[in-house]
């Protein structure tokens, strides 16, 4: 295959996050294809005011290897017009703009003008959501006007491959699951990653993981966990994420329902060196989610071959099949509950065996051939 010189244009170090972990893995990705890859990331992604977490800085080391721009600004439209020229004096054989909230649209969309005009530059978006999670006035408007600055997409659950032919049913779009997160480190053994953690290895642990926000139920998680029948099984809850909400609801269901002791809370932003630690401690991964897409945590879940419990909401079902790799439940306080109980009466490793076949569908190889045919699609 030529080498091709490919920009993609999000979230990358120092940023942290699932976003800039997913375009840093896709550019190493191609860079093992031989190709050069060039991240125009942001030097100022959200004005402080409106970021909900503690720092939008990772405390990690840069990762080796790529090629990271700091250059965009979100809310400067001189910025965009000089990023546009930028990248289209680079003259690349192909533009990914990895898109996820309709606030970063006016700055997005209009970064994708200025590169495609008069030029055949292939120019598609890899979608998390076209509809966020938490809507807002204008998310339409907004979200429309980078659609039509598009040429192509890429969506990663099928709720947001129909969520995008409500704004545009004409460009080609393709289906592509989330590839495994696979870049956090490897599996070891339970009892090991349990000390590392400073916990006490005569329990087993749920673990509920990443930014917490209103819509990931984690509510939902802490009612069906306060059933007292739970004290009896040597079994405690893993919270590890940070806040992005109000943390004081949360912690009124501990309180109240006397949990202190069963729910370990740990709510600082969980840094890439530290992710295996809790995904190897972990018994069983539950997503709770009152609405979705689709989640990389279910890839580190995935990579880390851990079973899953996660709701019937939005595409999380297309790529948790039920019984096989884990359970997939109502999203209320009863479907959670049961879930729990009925992976409590399970032997050991059931569901392994099952994830290992699975996870062989989400590789990175997959999703780089997803692109390349949508490519193809745009330029015939």
């Amino acid at each position: 295959m030529a080498e091709k010189r490919i920009v993609i244009i999000g979230q990358a170090y120092p940023l942290r996050g699932g976003l800039a972990a997913y375009n840093e893995r896709l550019a190493k990705a191609f860079i093992e294809q031989g190709h050069e890859v060039i991240i125009e990331s942001f030097k100022l992604q959200y004005p402080s005011f409106l970021f909900p977490g503690k720092t939008q800085y990772s405390t990690d080391p840069a990762p080796e290897g790529l090629n990271i721009n700091t250059s965009i600004n979100s809310i400067n439209p001189f910025n965009w017009i000089k990023i546009g020229r930028k990248v289209r004096r680079m003259n690349p054989d192909l533009v990914i703009i990895k898109f996820w909230l309709p606030f970063m649209a006016p700055c997005f969309g209009t970064i994708a003008r200025i590169i495609k005009w008069r030029r055949k530059t292939p120019l598609i978006s890899i979608i998390d959501n076209i509809i966020p999670h938490e809507k807002r006035a204008f998310d339409r408007i907004l979200a429309n006007y980078f659609v039509k600055g598009m040429k192509g997409f890429i969506a990663m659950s099928r709720s947001v491959l129909n969520d995008l032919n409500t704004f545009d049913k004409n460009k080609p779009k393709l289906f592509s699951p989330h590839p495994l997160y696979d870049h956090y480190g490897e599996r070891q053994a339970r009892n090991d990653a349990i000390k590392k953690l400073g916990l006490d290895t005569g329990f087993r642990y749920l673990l509920f993981f990443g930014f917490i926000r209103d819509y990931k139920g984690l509510d939902l998680l802490l009612k069906a966990f306060a059933d007292t029948r739970f004290n009896e099984k040597k079994l405690k809850l893993i919270v590890a994420g940070e806040f992005y909400t109000d943390p004081a609801p949360y912690q009124k269901i501990i309180d109240d329902n006397h949990m202190q002791g069963q729910v370990i809370m740990d709510n600082d932003f969980i840094p890439d060196s530290k992710v295996a630690d809790y995904f190897n401690a972990a018994d069983v991964v539950v997503q709770p989610y009152k609405s979705a897409t689709q989640s990389g945590v279910t890839q580190i879940a995935y990579h880390f071959e851990k079973p899953m419990i996660v709701t019937n909401v939005g595409g999380l079902s297309e790529i948790i099949p039920d019984g096989k790799v884990g359970y997939v439940v109502d999203p209320d306080i009863e479907g959670v509950k049961s879930a729990i109980k009925k992976f409590l009466e399970l032997p050991e490793n059931y569901f392994l065996e099952g994830i290992k076949t699975e996870k062989e569908k989400y590789s990175w190889n997959k999703m780089l051939t997803t692109i390349d045919n949508l490519v193809d699609q745009i330029e015939n």
